[in-house]
């Protein structure tokens, strides 16, 4: 075991390395926003609007992510709509974990108590302000620990994209053994790149809900807010004008 020459290989491991990060980040970045947006549209007060984002969640949960990548990049081909392994791999990763993060959201949302938006709206906050500005942070810090298994999931998920030879890592891997009739070591080697990668992230990911659930923000600028509005707490002796400045 360990008989490749690896540094033939270093340059298409860093390719599809870097190929991994970028579907792993645009199709995080897509699922996010669609994903709250599906939240959103699951709590309306529209029946029609309910129903329809429901139908998106229940379907994409209840089929496998493989299938999702066939009929994008193969089966819209039968239909004249051809894309290329990028954007079919983000976009099947997107519509996929999506519907996943809607329901982490949709659960993060429907925790913050109802007499928050109650009295929002008796101190003459408008519907709009009260769920961007108090509702919506507090359910975001809510779904964090959801959100943050949906990132490392689709991160290894990933390699999937290795069925429509995408260039990601798993796809390297697959060239790699093929040339060299080792896929032991092949695979093993990027298993262990595939764990750097990934537990790492998780470490750095769960020491950020601990901070957060700790009540320490995260933003040095908030922090510096804080500090300085402890500091004006301490001393009564101020004015009220001067602790507005």
């Amino acid at each position: 075991m360990f008989h490749i020459a690896w540094s033939d290989y270093q340059d298409a491991i860093i390719s599809g390395l870097l190929a991994t990060v970028g579907y792993t980040t645009v199709s995080f970045i897509g699922a996010f926003v669609l994903g709250l947006a599906l939240a959103l549209a699951r709590l309306s007060r529209f029946r029609v609007t309910r129903l329809m984002a429901a139908t998106y969640t229940e379907v994409f949960k209840n089929v496998p992510l493989l299938a999702v990548i066939f009929v994008i990049y193969f089966g819209l081909a039968t239909i004249d709509i051809r894309l290329d392994a990028f954007a079919a791999g983000c976009l099947s990763l997107i519509l996929f974990y999506a519907a996943y993060l809607a329901e982490v959201f949709r659960a993060a949302f429907a925790g913050i108590p109802i007499g928050q938006t109650e009295v929002s709206l008796a101190l003459g906050f408008s519907r709009h302000a009260t769920q961007l500005k108090i509702v919506l942070p507090q359910a975001l810090r809510a779904a964090l620990p959801g959100t943050n298994t949906m990132l490392v999931d689709l991160l290894k998920s990933s390699s999937l994209l290795v069925t429509i030879a995408a260039a990601e890592l798993m796809t390297e891997a697959q060239l790699i053994a093929s040339s060299t009739f080792r896929a032991l070591e092949v695979y093993v080697v990027i298993a262990a790149i595939y764990f750097a990668m990934c537990y790492p992230l998780s470490q750095v990911l769960l020491r950020m809900e601990r901070r957060l659930a700790s009540g320490n923000p995260l933003s040095p600028r908030r922090a510096a807010r804080l500090r300085r509005a402890a500091e004006l707490l301490d001393r009564p002796d101020l004015t009220a004008v001067e602790m507005t400045q």
